[in-house]
């Protein structure tokens, strides 16, 4: 598939989900790496305004396990994310913050995922590490 068509499947997979309650959208692809964006509203923020970190690590996992499902073969695996630790280095009240999906770790059974979230000046906002795992399908 297309790079276009691959972003498209996965946005349209985020109907009706966290994703789209949190307007993350898919934004590019390449050859080890997978990006969204999200709104910074206050729809996301916590109560004193800011981007909650929950939000953050939604964006991430999200993200990330995207990626895995791209990477991985989707048609004979499921995707779960097992384990996600997040250090919050910034606060961010509006605009977007985009998170990218690099591997450090492609296994067959588990992969594991360095995702930086930046605002739109390139600021680390947060870093996040994802652990997924690749569960057989039963045929």
């Amino acid at each position: 598939m297309e790079k276009q068509e691959i972003l498209a499947k996965c946005n349209e997979m985020s109907k009706n989900t966290l994703m789209e309650t949190l307007n993350i959208e898919f934004t590019d692809i390449g050859d080890d790496f997978v990006t969204a964006r999200m709104p910074v509203t206050s729809r996301v923020h916590q109560p004193d305004g800011v981007l909650h970190g929950g939000a953050s690590v939604a964006l991430a996992e999200s993200v990330g396990s995207v990626a895995s499902h791209i990477f991985m073969d989707a048609e004979d695996f499921y995707i779960r994310g097992i384990e996600i630790s997040a250090n919050h280095i910034k606060s961010i009240s509006e605009g977007y913050v985009f998170a990218k999906a690099t591997f450090i770790h492609k296994g067959r059974t588990t992969q594991l995922w360095n995702i930086r979230i930046t605002d739109v000046e390139d600021n680390l906002v947060s870093l996040v590490k994802l652990t997924t795992i690749a569960l057989p399908k039963k045929k």
